[in-house]
């Protein structure tokens, strides 16, 4: 029905017809899947929450004398360095060095794209090429060549709703979990989840232009942890599935859309605002994409039971969690998100306008992602069972 090639032209002269994915569900209501379809050319979409799976990709640049830098730390937190001379991967989640929890690789990327300095520390063995030994110095996005986040898990299709039975309060990376089923946390923006409205990823793919950070970026591949062999409710994954590895150039991008987080307790993590764009190419996008709170389910898992394999209370719909309560066992259960509504429907927004103002085109993707992939667990084997 419609092209890639086609919306762009339509971008160009500026007369596309682009909704956010809250605003087209009214469309699709009021006017039906086949009118709505022919109306609307893109649907943006948009989410904002913790995404631990993330890290930055920097280069030094080379001192005088040169350097292969073998140990580094950035504001004294750990960076990896099993790379070429000067480049360097920081990881969102690594902790400083003094034991403390509340500061990481997240903050030392927020401060970065901030343009605060860092401090920069690395040692070297030292070789006849790279004499140096050892540097102190500090940086910032201005002095250094390449920083761009690579992230291998992002925007995960869905997410458990974590809740606690125990006698005991717990600290994990959903929150604190109150004791007898006191709360549940969830981390998904739902109805303008990214990969909620595109459930197949008939559109999204390796190469398609995203909105990272606050900057255009990429798909790279798919995400760690993809997982397809999950079970469904209106064609829509209701467990933990999907993943993209997404990149993107930090000198671009805005503490807006990536900020550091601390759970208490538990750790560090960072928080990254991503949106895709859906282009309508017939009705069946536009029918997964115009799907509502009330049509998403999440399974409620109990975190207190310490397995990697928990078998769902029940499934939720996002309507009732964004309520604010659920019911469990008869009882009325609070409920928060760590996923910001506010923030994702800022990013869908915000990437509407891109598009109308002809700002950002789409790409068609390169190459799909799986369409079949199965998670693989852990298990200790031997070398003869492997």
């Amino acid at each position: 029905m419609r092209t890639y090639e086609e919306i762009n032209e339509k971008i160009k002269r500026g007369d596309v017809v682009v909704m956010t994915a809250e605003e087209v569900i009214k469309v699709v209501e009021s006017q039906g899947l086949e009118s709505a379809t022919k109306e609307v050319d893109v649907v943006t979409t948009g989410t904002f929450g913790a995404m631990c799976s993330s890290g930055a990709f920097l280069n030094f640049g080379h001192s005088e004398p040169p350097i292969k830098m073998q140990k580094v730390w950035l504001n004294d937190v750990p960076a990896y360095t099993g790379l070429a001379a000067v480049d360097a991967y920081i990881g969102a989640t690594e902790l400083k060095e003094n034991g403390d929890l509340d500061y990481g690789g997240a903050h030392v990327i927020e401060e970065l794209i901030a343009g605060k300095p860092v401090h920069l520390r690395a040692t070297a063995y030292g070789t006849d090429c790279y004499p140096r030994r050892s540097i102190d110095t500090y940086i910032s996005l201005k002095t250094i060549n390449q920083a761009y986040l690579f992230n291998p898990r992002n925007a995960y299709q869905n997410y458990a709703v974590a809740t606690n039975s125990s006698d005991t309060t717990l600290f994990t990376y959903m929150g604190k979990l109150l004791p007898n089923y006191g709360n549940a946390t969830y981390s998904s923006s739902g109805q303008l989840s990214p990969l909620l409205k595109d459930p197949c990823c008939r559109t999204i793919g390796i190469g398609s232009r995203i909105f990272i950070g606050g900057a255009k970026g990429f798909v790279a591949w798919e995400g760690t942890q993809y997982n397809t062999a999950v079970p469904t409710r209106n064609g829509v994954p209701t467990r933990a599935a999907r993943t993209l590895a997404v990149i993107g150039d930090m000198k671009e991008m805005s503490t807006e859309f990536v900020r550091a987080l601390y759970f208490h307790r538990y750790g560090v993590s960072l928080a990254v605002g991503i949106g895709v764009p859906i282009p309508i190419l017939d009705s069946e996008v536009m029918k997964y994409a115009s799907l509502s709170d009330k049509e998403l389910f999440a399974p409620v898992l109990d975190y207190s039971l310490q397995s990697r394999s928990r078998n769902p209370l029940k499934e939720v719909s996002y309507a009732e969690l964004r309520s604010g309560f659920i019911e469990l066992y008869g009882k009325k259960v609070k409920t928060s998100s760590l996923s910001s509504y506010y923030k994702a429907r800022i990013i869908a927004e915000k990437l509407k306008t891109m598009i109308e103002e002809g700002e950002f085109l789409l790409t068609r993707p390169v190459h799909g992602l799986p369409s079949e992939r199965a998670f693989k667990p852990l298990d200790i084997r031997s070398k003869e069972e492997v």
